[in-house]
């Protein structure tokens, strides 16, 4: 295998990787909405949401997102920083 083939295999199971990574990342945020979500906003099930659960869902969740993205942002910013380090 020629040095090019060798370094775009590397680079498409990078790719790879990094696409499987994002796709569980999302499966752990979406859990992580639901566990502590809906624990903390419906307490007690039924066949629908009352508005003042639907309410405290839709707030929980959005501040759950905020909070994850701003962890995010900084994961990376601290990412490429110490990827130019080296």
């Amino acid at each position: 295998m020629s040095a090019t083939g060798s370094k775009e295999l590397k680079e498409n199971l990078m790719r790879q990787i990094q696409q499987e990574s994002a796709t569980q990342n999302a499966r752990l945020l979406i859990d992580a909405i639901q566990d502590n979500c809906f624990t903390k906003c419906v307490s007690k099930p039924g066949t629908s949401l009352s508005k003042a659960e639907n309410t405290c869902y839709t707030q929980c969740v959005d501040k759950y997102m905020a909070a994850w993205n701003t962890v995010s942002a900084a994961l990376m910013k601290r990412i490429k920083e110490d990827q130019g380090l080296q």
